[in-house]
């Protein structure tokens, strides 16, 4: 990234529901568990997401990788929460079969078809 992010930490609006984010490493990472309520039927994130872990075996294994532990403020205080970057998301978004999370994809692979577009011809 080259411009150094200044807000520390902002509330994104997603569908209605607050997504919690914070800047880390100078990106943006959201609460992974406030994106996964935005997309889902159920108000069990944590159940939710390890049945998507065991649907999907490449996100599993790259767990680890993609989300990490940071402070988030929450009105009790300061919290540690699981936190993914913006690709990380994107990653998880992917493997969420539900309506909520399709206008979200089409609009992805957009983007990804749109770049690949001026990858082969700059010009565009």
């Amino acid at each position: 990234m080259n411009k150094e992010v200044t807000q520390s930490t902002k509330i994104a609006i997603f569908r209605n529901r607050k997504i919690r984010k914070t800047i880390h490493k100078n990106e943006w990472w959201f609460v992974v568990e406030d994106v996964v309520l935005a997309l889902i039927d159920s108000n069990d994130s944590k159940q939710y997401i390890q049945r998507m872990k065991l649907r999907d075996p490449e996100l599993s294994k790259g767990w680890v990788q993609i989300v990490h532990t940071l402070a988030i403020e929450t009105s009790g205080g300061k919290q540690k929460m699981n936190c993914a970057n913006t690709e990380g998301i994107f990653r998880i978004i992917q493997s969420i079969p539900s309506t909520k999370a399709e206008p979200f994809k089409r609009w992805l692979a957009r983007v990804g078809y749109e770049r690949v577009q001026e990858i082969e011809d700059p010009e565009l």
